[in-house]
């Protein structure tokens, strides 16, 4: 009887392991510096209710950015006031080089709230 009981629990182990192989494993999450031109850094800013995920947001005088605008939270937009930078949700992605010195303030462009009046940062150019 115990070695009958034995052969369908293997069978059963190599059926599973079979159906695993052929569904595929989750895919391995993509480098996101690896779509970076040469000499490019990426700038990712991330929105939730009412705040940003960073403070300040430190980046290099002359380098071109490839800048990520997400929202974890809410529907949010992102505006660079001095620079001309608007991102949404509808246009996430851009390139950009910080030609100027400075600190420039970040709010929130799109209308999410009560909150939406507090929802800022800084992008710091050195």
């Amino acid at each position: 009887m115990h070695k009958w009981l034995m052969s369908a629990l293997v069978t059963i182990a190599c059926a599973m392991g079979v159906y695993l192989l052929a569904t595929g494993l989750p895919a391995k999450p993509k480098d996101e510096a690896s779509d970076l031109k040469e000499g490019q850094e990426l700038l990712r800013i991330k929105a939730t209710n009412y705040e940003f995920d960073e403070k300040e947001y430190h980046v290099k005088a002359g380098t071109n950015y490839k800048i990520k605008f997400s929202n974890t939270l809410g529907n949010h937009g992102v505006e660079v006031v001095g620079l001309g930078i608007e991102m949404s949700k509808d246009a996430p992605e851009l390139e950009f080089t910080f030609d100027k010195p400075g600190t420039y303030e970040l709010h929130c462009s799109i209308m999410c709230g009560s909150g939406h009046g507090t929802m800022k940062s800084k992008i710091i150019v050195e």
